[in-house]
Parts: C-alpha cells; structure tokens; sequence
C-alpha cells in the first residue's frame, strides 16, 4: 500500500490553459480519497498525472515517498479504471482480466489464481468465458475492476467508472467499489462529478473548481461546515437555499423585506456591513401550525418517504425537504421554521462563510 502526495501541481497546455492551478493533496495509506467537482473542474486531468498519462508542468507526485514525476505509467504501480471500461473485445473476461499479468509474463498458475480471486471478489466467477459484448454494463465495469485488482498496485484510480450506468445499478456499484475497499484496504483515488458519490463513499473529499482546491475534508465536514458559497452549493441535495440581504437589528432581512433568524452562535462583531447571503439546507426547514414565517406553496413533490415543497415567503422561494407526512396542497398557505443552528451567513463578494 502506499500514500499519494501532491504538492503545488499544475498543468499548463500549450495553448496557454491552465487546467490545474497549483493543487496540493495528501492522500494517507489505505484512504479512499474522492475528487469531485463540475465539469472541466481539472479532477479528471489531475488523476492522469498521478498515474502519469499526463505531463506535469510543475509541482512534484509523490508515491509511497518517491517523486514520480517523470517515471512511466507502467513503472508507478498503479492500476487505472476508466469511464468506458477499456475492455478487449475479442478476449474472454478471464482474458481481460489476466492480460497485464500475461504482458509481464508472469507464471501462469499465479495468473488463474489471481483471476480466480478476483472473479470471486467481484461475483465474475460464472462468466469468466463469456466476451464483453455478452455482459451487461454493471457486468462490463466489474471486469474493468477486477483487470485492477489482479494486479495488486499500490494506488487504485478511478475515473468517473458510474457515469455510463443507470441510475439504479449506480447506486449498487459505488456500494461495491466501496465494500470493496473495505476489504483490500487500497489507497484509493476517486474522481466523480456526482456528489452523492462523494458523499456516500469517501473517507476525504476534495471539492475541485476552476483548477484550484475549493476545500478539503470528511463528507459530513464539508456538509455542516462549508468553506464557501461554491462547496455549500455543490455539496447537498437538494440545494442549499441561497437568499440575499443584509443583517439589521440583530436579524437578516433580506432584499425584499423577508425576515430570518441569525445563525446560532454567530458574531456580530465580525460580520460586516453590506450584502451577505443567507445559506439554509431544504431539510434543516420545518413544518409548523401557528409559529415562524408565513408563506405560499408554490411547488410541490411528494415521492412518499419525503415531500419537497418550495414556499414564496414574502417574494423569497425557499425549497423545503419535509420528512414526515404532512396534509400540504400547491397553492395553499403553510408556516415554516428554519433550524438556526443548520443555518449559514456568506460574504456576498468573497463567498467565504462567516
């Protein structure tokens, strides 16, 4: 097993286009580590510099201590996973699987084993004479994992290996890519522009944006505490309700004359006079009879285990994630209480949270 460290990396194109503007990353022994972010974010171009499918402009890789900098592909034991699988058409899945062994010219007896374990591992043991045509897509991105794990590297990298999965087996694969790490104990390098990927599966997220490290930490960090108005906004879902105003009185009030509790615990002394934005997660918002802030249903869904709801209060829309059955009608007048100690206040200019 081995630790990934970044330090400073960037990457220039010649054309001028900065892609990574100076990254720094550490990745411990056996984490599974996730870089997410939106498209052209630079995760993607980052994880082919670690595995040295890229060249890096300046900046040092570091694996298990060595810089790698200019070290191959092949030499940095490394095994990639990518979007479209990357499998041999006209090999079986036993073949595919053990191809890079074979390559090595490894002894064949130790080749079977390994196929044979990893096949175990990934539930492949009944198609290892089947052709990636005769799979399924779920099927199709097992063998693309088992090819990695027979190899035995150091570091696994991931790049984006869902996105061509429905939604459904999605949701059972990141399950068992994660079981999966579990029980190798890998150092792992996930790249995912889906958040509920991020979140579900990471031991350390990186938020990507624009080239640069928006923030770094556990999911449920990022979640309670985001740095900024980009994390607080990518990281959750639905989306976090942003409302612009100032804070007067001892209250926000915003734009339009809507009135909002202060977060708990907040300075005032430190909050300073001009435009904030006022962050508040749909599922920190409760349902009340005779108490908080009066507004109109203006949108309604109910999916059965929860209701998502967005309420015009005083010309603000604020959605809401209600989790318990509730008698709500579009159109009708409802009540809402906002959790001030889930609420957060922004820098409108900087988007740093207070």
């Amino acid at each position: 097993m081995a630790t990934v460290d970044l330090k400073d990396v960037k990457k220039v194109y010649p054309s001028g286009f900065e892609a990574v503007k100076g990254v720094s990353i550490a990745v411990p022994d056996k984490e599974l580590c996730v870089l997410v972010g939106p498209s052209g974010c630079g995760k993607s171009t980052l994880l082919r510099m670690i595995a040295g499918l890229e060249t890096i402009s300046s900046g040092t890789v570091a694996i298990d201590g060595k810089i790698v900098n200019s070290t191959g592909p092949t030499e940095r034991d490394i095994a990639m996973v990518f979007q479209n699988y990357a499998l041999y058409p006209h090999m079986t899945v036993a073949d595919n699987m053990g191809f890079a062994l074979k390559i090595k010219k490894a002894d064949p007896a130790d080749t079977a084993s390994r196929v044979g374990r990893a096949a175990s591992i990934l539930g492949l043991d009944k198609l290892l004479d089947r052709y990636p045509r005769q799979l399924s897509g779920g099927q199709r991105q097992r063998v693309a994992m088992g090819r990695a794990i027979v190899r035995d590297p150091q570091v696994f990298l991931f790049d984006e290996p869902l996105s061509n999965l429905d939604a459904k087996l999605r949701v059972q694969m990141r399950g068992e890519i994660k079981a999966l790490h579990q029980r190798l104990g890998t150092t792992t390098i996930y790249v995912t522009h889906d958040q509920i990927e991020a979140m579900t599966m990471a031991d350390k997220i990186v938020v990507l944006h624009d080239g640069l490290v928006e923030q770094i930490g556990a999911p449920l960090d990022l979640y309670d505490r985001p740095a900024n108005l980009f994390v607080a906004g990518f990281i959750g879902s639905p989306a976090m309700n942003f409302i612009a105003g100032r804070v007067e009185e001892g209250v926000f009030r915003s734009a339009s004359g809507l009135t909002l509790p202060l977060p708990e615990g907040i300075n005032l002394a430190k909050i300073p006079v001009g435009e904030l934005i006022y962050g508040i997660r749909p599922e920190h918002i409760r349902a009340t009879i005779s108490q908080g802030i009066a507004g109109t249903i203006v949108l309604l869904e109910a999916t059965g285990s929860e209701i998502f709801a967005r309420v015009d209060c005083a010309g603000e829309e604020i959605s809401c994630l209600f989790r318990e059955r509730l008698a709500l009608k579009q159109g009708a007048q409802m009540r809402i209480e906002i959790d001030r100690a889930c609420a957060h206040l922004f820098d409108a200019k900087t988007g740093r949270r207070f």
